[in-house]
């Protein structure tokens, strides 16, 4: 779990279906120390879109699979990139989600893709 060690998040939006906040990284964080240009891991970009996306909907979910991955530009630790998340439930009872992460007009990241309820 990355939520409160990796990053923080504030300001957020909430509607039915969809999820909004201003994301703070830890730039001490060990992801960045080893770099000389502290940049967010993809890898990392997906899992705070699952985090947020449980802790939102008080579930445990697991990336069934991902249908449209796009990493746009990188993001720095010094970066507060708004990450937006909307989700609908399908038949299945797979939720359909797509997020971002931008600032301002400029995108870094979207992810679409279907997550479902972890059984653990």
């Amino acid at each position: 779990m990355l939520l409160n060690d990796f990053y923080t998040y504030v300001d957020v939006s909430r509607d039915d279906n969809k999820f909004s906040c201003k994301v703070v990284f830890n730039e001490a964080h060990d992801i960045f120390k080893e770099s000389t240009q502290p940049v967010v891991p993809g890898v990392c970009m997906m899992e705070m879109v699952k985090e947020l996306l449980q802790q939102t909907l008080g579930m445990s979910l697991w990336l069934r699979n991902a249908v449209n991955v796009k990493f746009l530009q990188l993001i720095t630790a010094d970066v507060q990139p708004v990450i937006d998340i909307s989700w609908d439930m399908n038949e299945t009872g797979r939720y359909m989600v797509d997020a971002s992460f931008k600032n301002g007009d400029n995108f870094f990241f979207e992810l679409g893709g279907n997550f479902e309820y972890a059984y653990i």
